[in-house]
């Protein structure tokens, strides 16, 4: 606990001036101090005890980042003088002044003009989340003007939201953008934090994001893309990593919390508090059993919707911000003051469901108010279609929103945040060009990423002139896409999927801020038919509530009077699936027939919601078969409207028609969906 604090001014020629906070009240210490302006920069000094055994680490010597900065300058340069002990005697103290060698905290302008903004709000059902990075969107970008490029006016250029409104794209869902420090190990090697999880300052927009970012202009930029943004109807969400810090563990450097209060703000070892648990695999963990720690975050969060008009959040390891002790709480502290506060509630929120530490894989646990990433949902789709047996099963249900993992608690099938490619993991050009990982660039000689991949090279690893597997590649590419878009739940796109882009197997391109995690944006004139196919299936998905229905399917008629049932599934023969065809080890065929008169919603006027109806037809096989439609109970007459053998998404009235009964060839590997024709 501290003695005492003192404000730290600095001059733009680094002179410093110390001012003591004279007042401390519920263990605050503040004062007032007139003449600062917009611009000033400082830091605090923190006098008080030093035990690491007993887990005090005050030192005055080391100049501390404001944990509530709105913004934030400079970097980390990791001298010795950053640490609380000597280089060699990690049991030592090491009294070095480390200004100089710290980012700064700056005083920002809070005023911006909104003009007319208004948050998009768009129901969770009717949304398409593109995951994307602030600067490796637009590095390569060639409309984006060069001094934009990897910044947050190049994300809001108008080139770049109208490429999001051509895939259907209803939020951007934008990887970590509160100040973070590279650290330690890969500025050794030359590398960079790409991917920006190394988080000091839950306040401040990343610096290096900035077009031009002295005197914190950073934060009226961030305001100027979310406005951008929102006036195209597209919302904005933001990767936070609320469960540590870039402190590292306890020979990491002394930046900011560890040096104000390292007991409160991070979970220690209970019988050895020099060390740190760690449930993030980066050294520390925040202690959100701690009130001011969670007042921390909840401040952020408010801060983030209020000032900086974000409209939700995707929440890193967020199994992590569940353990009141040991466990996962699904009933903790910190979700229940999610739940109740008035602002916070209000906007998406998105856990990652799972962490490092013991029983930490959580999908499908978190409260009624959250939407997870569906883990389970990237695994069955990439095993359904690369071929696995007895996968069949499992694949209808994360079809159908997965109601297994989410209608016990009273939550809906867009509780489900459907994904098959993420940042973490190979592209989806890789997933179908790889078997196994190649991530020789890291420095780290293979050990780094995942191993379980769960892909499928198509018969090459890797870039390959063999038309056929390259034709086998594209199908499976557009299978998989259509999957996602065609799922109960909300599709989640990795940015650059629509283009074919690579990052040669590299399955883990955290460190890699270079042309290997950039978009390459010549690829989207050579593979303009896989940019086209992609935006088709969003228009598609957008045009028919029944791929995106609010309640689960029930598998019986809805409403009074209603003849067929909302959802039928049929074999290849054209008979109803049974219990034991959904054990066929073999099935990787299966038709599913979408009822549009049999939607449970009632649209914003209060009327019966209407759709087309619909049978998809799933190959998984490696060889053509032969499809039976159902009867003329379900329809007399359909249409193909989608083909991923062709890569055709078709006019309803142009299409290739069947009659009930009659038989459609689907291609090996494919998908096929089919209208049914007539009014309805």
């Amino acid at each position: 606990m501290a003695e005492y604090v003192e404000l730290c001014l600095f001059d733009d020629t680094g002179r410093e001036t110390r001012v003591r906070l004279p007042e401390v009240d519920g263990f605050v210490h503040h004062g007032y101090l007139l003449g600062v302006g917009p611009g000033q920069r400082y830091g605090y000094r923190v006098h008080g005890p030093y035990d690491p055994k007993r887990g005090l680490r005050c030192n005055p010597n080391k100049l501390l980042i404001d944990p509530y900065a709105k913004a934030i300058t400079g970097t980390v340069d990791w001298d010795e003088s950053l640490f609380g002990y000597p280089f060699g005697d990690p049991d030592g103290r090491n009294d070095a002044d480390s200004a100089g060698h710290v980012p700064l905290s700056l005083v920002v302008n809070p005023f911006f003009d909104w003009a007319n903004d208004r948050p998009p709000k768009t129901p969770y059902n009717e949304s398409v989340v593109y995951e994307t990075h602030v600067r490796g969107l637009t590095m390569l970008h060639p409309e984006v003007p060069q001094r934009l490029r990897g910044t947050y006016a190049g994300l809001a250029h108008p080139a770049v939201i109208d490429h999001f409104k051509a895939l259907g794209v209803t939020a951007v869902e934008l990887m970590p953008v509160h100040q973070f420090v590279t650290d330690h190990g890969l500025a050794e090697k030359g590398l960079r934090n790409y991917w920006g999880y190394n988080t000091i300052g839950f306040f401040a927009p990343h610096e290096g994001y900035a077009a031009l970012p002295e005197t914190g202009n950073q934060v009226q930029e961030f305001k100027g893309m979310v406005r951008a943004l929102h006036e195209a109807d597209i919302e904005v969400i933001l990767d936070v990593v609320y469960n540590h810090t870039a402190e590292g563990n306890h020979l990491g450097p002394t930046l900011s919390m560890r040096g104000i209060d390292n007991q409160a703000y991070y979970r220690l070892v209970d019988d050895d508090q020099k060390h740190y648990m760690d449930y993030t695999g980066t050294g520390n963990s925040l202690n959100v059993r701690s009130p001011h720690t969670l007042q921390l975050i909840m401040d952020s969060l408010r801060y983030w919707v209020t000032e900086m008009r974000v409209d939700g959040f995707r929440f890193d390891l967020a199994a992590t911000l569940a353990r009141e002790f040991y466990d996962v709480d699904r009933l903790s502290t910190f979700f229940d003051l999610v739940q109740q506060d008035p602002v916070v509630s209000q906007v998406k929120l998105i856990a990652e469901p799972w962490d490092v530490g013991p029983g930490g894989y959580q999908v499908g646990n978190f409260p009624p108010l959250w939407t997870e990433w569906n883990g389970k949902y990237r695994d069955t789709v990439r095993d359904f279609w690369r071929g696995e047996p007895a996968t069949l099963g499992e694949f209808a249900s994360r079809f159908t929103g997965s109601s297994d993992l989410y209608q016990d608690d009273g939550r809906r099938p867009y509780a489900s945040i459907n994904f098959v490619t993420a940042h973490d993991g190979f592209t989806l050009t890789d997933l179908v060009s790889y078997n196994e990982k190649h991530n020789q660039a890291n420095g780290e000689d293979g050990r780094d990423g995942a191993d379980d991949n769960r892909s499928w090279n198509c018969g090459v690893e890797g870039p390959t002139d063999d038309p056929e597997v390259n034709e086998l590649r594209a199908r499976q590419r557009r299978n998989l896409l259509a999957t996602l878009m065609l799922s109960q739940g909300v599709p989640m796109l990795l940015h650059g999927d629509e283009l074919g882009r690579t990052q040669d197997g590299n399955n883990n391109a955290y460190c890699q801020d270079t042309e290997l995690s950039w978009v390459d944006w010549t690829l989207a004139e050579k593979n303009r038919d896989l940019v086209e196919f992609t935006g088709a299936l969003g228009a598609f998905r957008r045009a028919h509530p029944v791929l995106r229905r609010r309640r689960f399917f029930q598998g019986k008629p809805i409403r009074k009077g209603d003849e067929l049932r909302d959802i039928a599934w049929f074999t290849p023969s054209g008979a109803e699936m049974t219990e034991r065809t959904w054990e066929d080890d073999f099935g990787r065929c299966v038709v599913v027939f979408l009822n549009g008169e049999g939607i449970p919603d009632l649209d914003q006027r209060g009327m019966r919601v209407l759709d087309d109806s619909f049978l998809v037809a799933f190959n998984a096989h490696h060889e053509d078969i032969e499809a039976t439609l159902p009867n003329a109970d379900y329809g007399p007459e359909w249409t193909v409207v989608v083909d991923t053998a062709t890569g055709v998404v078709a006019d309803p009235r142009t299409g290739e028609t069947v009659s009930a009964g009659g038989r459609v060839t689907l291609s090996a590997r494919s998908l096929v969906v089919l209208q049914r024709n007539g009014a309805r």
